[in-house]
């Protein structure tokens, strides 16, 4: 497997590294599947830190990388969007 596999169980980092052409909306979805794909007790903003460190030093510009960087801000900051409890109540 490459990787680490605590990292990126599947591989779906590593491999979109190697994908030519890839674009950030496939990026995207493999960052979600990857996302779901975590070990319970795995902390995302570690485990993304370090994918960055290991395949984005050496290509930033990559999609991958950058759908990276937005999930460590966005992870980061959850909020809620809706639901009853924001519904105005008589």
């Amino acid at each position: 497997m490459k990787g680490d596999a605590r990292l990126d169980p599947k591989g779906l980092i590593g491999d979109a590294y190697q994908i030519d052409g890839i674009t950030a909306p496939e990026c995207r979805s493999i960052f979600l599947d990857w996302a779901l794909s975590l070990p319970e007790g795995q902390e995302t903003h570690q485990a993304l830190r370090a994918l960055l460190q290991r395949y984005g030093a050496t290509d930033p510009q990559h999609p991958m990388s950058e759908v990276m960087r937005d999930g460590l801000t966005s992870v980061a900051t959850p909020q809620r969007r809706g639901g009853w409890r924001t519904r105005p109540r008589n």
